[in-house]
């Protein structure tokens, strides 16, 4: 089985969703379903129905939580000595060359990415096109729009929020 890269934080944003889910969000499924069910003809019952769903839904995110951290591997930027390469969990700071726009993005696992937070898939065009470049070096991202050429101005190891 592939494993799944996931920054730290990445991973405990995962198993605080799950202890959720399982301590707080699946007993209380379950006690709205008893309570539906003490309501008499289930056929037409939507509370029960509805219930039903919501406890479907919870329990598929449930194992799909459980997959993931199972073949997750957890990667710490922090402990990984800077190099100037771009790697997994790097924070990249970045100049579009035809637009002089700066941008600084991290590269993060797909659960993770959040554009707004400036947070990248490592899957996505442009983490692609950034692994394993060096300061100053060009990456040239294929967009829907054509081409963005971009230059590295600089490579961190940061944790998120510093």
């Amino acid at each position: 089985m592939d494993k799944i890269p996931m920054t730290v934080f990445g991973a405990e944003a995962l198993r605080e969703e799950l202890t959720l889910l399982k301590g707080k969000e699946r007993p209380r499924i379950i006690k709205e379903i008893a309570e539906a069910r003490d309501q008499g003809d289930l056929k037409e019952n939507a509370e029960y129905h509805a219930a039903r769903e919501e406890q479907s839904f919870i329990e598929g995110r449930i194992g799909d939580i459980e997959s993931k951290l199972s073949s997750a591997q957890v990667i710490d930027i922090t402990k990984i000595p800077p190099s100037g390469t771009v790697i997994f969990g790097t924070t990249i700071g970045l100049i579009n060359l035809d637009s002089d726009e700066q941008v600084c993005y991290q590269i993060v696992g797909d659960d993770e990415a959040d554009l707004k937070e400036g947070k990248i898939s490592i899957h996505s065009p442009v983490a692609r096109a950034l692994i394993g470049k060096e300061l100053g070096d060009m990456a040239v991202v294929k967009a829907p729009n054509g081409e963005i050429e971009y230059e590295i101005q600089s490579i961190e190891h940061l944790v998120p929020g510093s």
